[in-house]
């Protein structure tokens, strides 16, 4: 649940400030001391895991595009020293990447690796263009449709020629080729290379699984470096003859040359290499921060409450990384889960969010440096920043230190990267391919509807390239957006001399012609109902209907207009700012009845805000005759000069949870209350709704939460059903009406065992007399549910403390006061002089009716202390009992203080409740 009952933390305590040697500066403090690159253990130990990782995987993508070996050893360097020292996501690690592998190999093909390193250079100087002109965000604004597309079609364009490898023989130039020439790659086989790489992929799948605590051992090693190093010892074994990474000397690295070509191709491919780059880099970086927030918050669960320590290892769902961001299904396996050093134990600053900008410079910048030293291109590497991220890195230090530590393995193990087997890094990097390709992504992309632009883009990229790949996906997504803004049905019905026209789809000037011949083949003279039924009408449309309007009532027609659920809709000026909002159902709902039993005031109809927003159903208001009354239907946006009504939104989560937010998004002028209803007067018999009426309202409601709610809670409430439920929190509080005690707890279904009732009382045990449904219910929650907290929640203005302070000396012997007698003990206990009376912090009540509110609520705890369920659980420390106050005119929550109680004789006091931070929301998971 995600906030039900608070529970206080002690924030003064001093085990909350930072220390000394944490490196944060406390006020008044100086500053701490040390130079500005510190190397904290953590990042060391987290250097090596990715170093482990990227070895293998660097060595694998340069065989997979056809270039020097060598050359993604230095782009891997480079990538980590130069994009970690300047980059604007210090965890991320840049290096060779599986989103490039095809666009450098077409590269090589065509323009050969000297070539291929000017356009690296290119492209990296493009980079930097853009990230100093700060356009990181825009290059966000592609579809996720294209962006997984294009990364799913590299992924099987790399899947297929790293197939050939694995089965002993070359890759094409093309993935139709691949596909073409795998039969007579199979044909001429050889057993040795298909199998060590059925050995390596083997090996990939189950690393992650070892069980148990050797497993658990085991599973610190990468599972990339496990499998590759497996194979390396078993073909030098069984297959000494077998195909191996040859790496030439330094001395006869090539280095770039002038490009020489066409310059339009020579344009293409660079700003190809941008684009895949840039986009996987940016969208790398905008996942690694959501795993350092997740990774934050499980260490801060882990860490006592207050505290500045963190303790405990954190660990980050192996599943998170595909759910995140688009680059990062490109994971082999999970990374290991290291324990944390012993520098973690300290408080570590929280990382401020990526700069984007920054990290696009600093992306610019490694691939012009990696271009001019012979290397491959660089971009945020999926799989090396999860598993620094994983491995407990602290900053970009770990990323630096790695490129370090690839620098001193090329010069010093030249010999044993010799030994690896081409058919195992072939089958790690087909292994890479084939995870871009991501189920949750096309799952996603179905859910949405854009499917066809992903498979578009899918087919483009594998037959045609990457660049026009991407060009395809964005066309068809720009079509398929048309489609649907175009696609308008309009049907017409005739019922009882009625026309009703129902319009479904958004109106927009596409769909102006076929809306004005309908509306223009209806009689003049008829009764006319428009239903509409869209969130969108722009101002072409909207001008279409208003003048169509105005021409069907000056011939003596009558028109009238509804919205999605039928219910006819018109709202008159002077109401626009104080009767409902679609997203706010619950606010000011007596609008309706008002509008039920009072005429409307005329309206021009000549502007939008003459009529009501198409999301709120109220009376039909037609008009016959003249043009001049007629009304006409608000467009939800236009494009006019005049402020339009704002649009109802899509559905929300549900009510009540829209009801919680709306008070804080809504703009004063509609949150202020009408003049009638800021003076009250005497309620009469006509206030009172007749019971057609009130049975209207129900149905009414009934209706709304079926079309809005009940599809977006039918799974939840499905798994209930199924599992029973199990809250965690026992509510006891009063039943009136104005109380809505999921809205004011932020709960939801399953969250509360909730009982109501007059006064929020409970009958001690050994009551004589009285209902003994409150008893029955504290045991099934206590015994049966198991719950953790009760909470007594009383409230302001409360009817039975009011009638327990003017008539509870004459009480009549009815079931009212029958039941409220049980309420007198509080009454007893305000005016007693042994016991202090309860207060808020900071003030005293308002009032005696105030006072015995609160006294009610610490009366009632007392009585529940008293039932030997609930006595036995609090002996064992099972169960908490909490007291609550909730100020109606003032929105505001009060929580008794555990200090005061009725042994004690000290005062209880009455704590508000602050508005959570973001901060802490994030951490609590709220």
């Amino acid at each position: 649940m995600s906030a039900c009952v608070p529970t206080r933390h002690d924030h003064s305590s001093r085990s909350s400030r930072p220390s000394r040697s944490s490196g944060v500066k406390r006020p008044h403090s100086p500053p701490p001391r040390g130079g500005r690159f510190r190397i904290a253990g953590a990042d060391v130990s987290a250097s090596i895991t990715v170093f482990l990782l990227a070895i293998p995987m660097s060595l694998g993508l340069a065989v997979a595009m056809g270039a020097p070996l060598e050359a993604g050893l230095i782009s891997a360097a480079i990538g980590g020293i130069v994009a970690g020292l300047l980059g604007g996501t210090p965890l991320q690690v840049s290096g060779p990447s599986a989103g490039l592998t095809v666009v450098t190999a077409e590269t090589i093909q065509i323009y050969g690796w000297r070539t291929t390193c000017a356009i690296t250079i290119g492209a990296g100087l493009l980079q930097l263009a853009l990230g100093s002109l700060r356009a990181a965000r825009s290059a966000l604004a592609v579809s996720p449709a294209i962006v997984h597309g294009t990364l799913a079609g590299i992924g099987v364009a790399i899947a297929l020629a790293q197939l050939h490898i694995v089965l002993g023989g070359t890759p094409q130039s093309s993935a139709i080729s691949n596909v073409l020439h795998l039969p007579d790659q199979l044909a001429r086989v050889s057993p040795a290379a298909p199998l060590i790489g059925a050995l390596t992929v083997s090996i990939l799948v189950l690393w992650p699984l070892l069980p148990g605590r050797t497993g658990r051992l085991l599973r610190r090693v990468p599972a990339a470096l496990a499998s590759v190093g497996l194979a390396t010892a078993v073909a030098a074994w069984a297959a000494p003859s077998i195909a191996r990474v040859d790496l030439p000397s330094w001395r006869s690295h090539a280095l770039p040359e002038m490009p020489q070509g066409p310059v339009l191709g020579l344009a293409t491919a660079v700003f190809t290499m941008m684009l895949v780059a840039s986009l996987e880099s940016l969208l790398a970086a905008v996942a690694v921060d959501k795993l350092v927030a997740d990774r934050n918050r499980s260490r801060s669960a882990d860490s006592p409450a207050g505290s500045g320590e963190v303790r405990g290892n954190a660990t980050i769902d192996k599943g998170e990384l595909s759910q995140h961001s688009a680059p990062f299904t490109t994971a082999v396996a999970p990374a290991p889960e290291a324990t944390a050093p012993a520098d973690h134990s300290r408080f570590t600053p929280p990382l401020k969010r990526s700069d984007l900008d920054r990290e696009l410079r600093a992306q610019g910048i490694a691939n012009a440096v990696s271009g001019l030293l012979g290397g491959l291109a660089v971009s945020g590497g999926a799989v090396r920043s999860s598993a620094n991220v994983r491995a407990g890195a602290t900053s970009r230090a770990s990323t630096v230190l790695h490129g370090v530590w690839i620098l001193l393995a090329s010069g010093l193990l030249v010999t044993a990267l010799e030994r690896i087997p081409l058919a195992a890094l072939g089958a790690l990097v087909m292994m890479v391919g084939l995870k871009m390709v991501s189920l949750a992504h096309i799952r996603n992309v179905h859910k949405h509807r854009e499917f066809l632009v992903y498979g578009a883009t899918i087919a483009g990229v594998l037959v045609v390239g990457v660049l026009k790949g991407v060009a395809i996906g964005i066309a068809v997504a720009v079509a398929v957006a048309l489609h649907r803004l175009a696609r308008t049905r309009i049907s017409v019905s005739e019922h009882n001399g009625q026309h009703l026209v129902v319009v479904r789809g958004q109106l927009t000037f596409l769909a102006v012609p076929h809306l004005s011949r309908v509306l223009g083949r209806l009689p003049q003279n008829s009764d006319v109902v428009v239903e509409l039924d869209g969130f969108f009408m722009d101002h072409a449309a909207y001008e279409t209907i208003q003048d169509w309007s105005n021409a069907h009532t000056a011939h003596g027609g009558q028109v009238a207009f509804a919205g999605r659920s039928g219910g006819r809709i018109a709202e008159p000026a002077a109401a626009a700012h104080s009767c409902c909002r679609p997203w706010t159902p619950w606010r000011n709902h007596h609008c309706h009845d008002q509008a039920e039993h009072a005429p409307p005031p005329p309206s021009t109809g000549n502007g939008p805000h003459s009529v009501l927003n198409t999301g709120t159903a109220t009376e039909p208001v037609t008009t016959k005759g003249s043009g001049a009354g007629s009304h006409t239907p608000t467009p939800p946006h236009t494009d006019s000069d005049s402020t339009p009504e704002p649009a109802p939104p899509l559905p929300q989560p549900s009510p009540l949870s829209q009801a919680a937010h709306a008070t804080q998004a809504a703009p004063a002028s509609h949150v202020a209350p009408s003049p009638q209803a800021a003076s009250p007067r005497p309620h009469t018999s006509a206030d009172r709704p007749s019971r057609a009426g009130g049975e209207h309202r129900l149905v009414r409601g009934l209706s709304s939460f079926q079309r809005d709610t009940a599809p977006l809670v039918r799974g939840e409430l499905a798994r209930l059903a199924r599992e029973g439920q199990r809250p965690s929190q026992f509510f006891i509080t009063c039943a009136d009406s104005r109380l809505v005690t999921s809205m004011i707890t932020a709960s939801g279904p399953g969250d509360l065992f909730t009982v109501r009732n007059i006064g929020n009382l409970v009958p001690p045990p050994d009551a004589e007399e009285g209902d003994h449904s409150v008893g029955a219910a504290i045991e099934y929650a206590v015994d049966v549910l198991g719950v953790e907290s009760i909470t007594v929640c009383g409230h302001s203005d409360c009817g039975a403390m009011n009638a327990l302070l003017e008539g509870a000396s004459d009480a009549p012997d009815t079931s009212l006061w029958r039941w409220l007698r049980h309420g007198l003990p509080s009454l007893a206990r305000v005016t007693s002089t042994d016991n202090a009376r309860a207060r808020f912090s900071g003030r005293l009540p308002a009032d005696a009716m105030e006072q015995l509110c609160l006294t009610n609520v610490v009366q009632q705890l007392d009585h529940l202390r008293a039932h030997p369920s609930v006595a036995r659980r609090i002996a064992d420390g099972t169960l908490q009992l909490h007291g609550m106050y909730f100020h109606v005119a003032e929105a505001q929550s009060y929580l008794l203080t555990e200090g005061g109680s009725a042994e004690s004789g000290t005062a209880e006091v009455f704590d508000p409740v602050a508005p959570a931070h973001p901060a802490e929301l994030a951490r609590t998971g709220a």
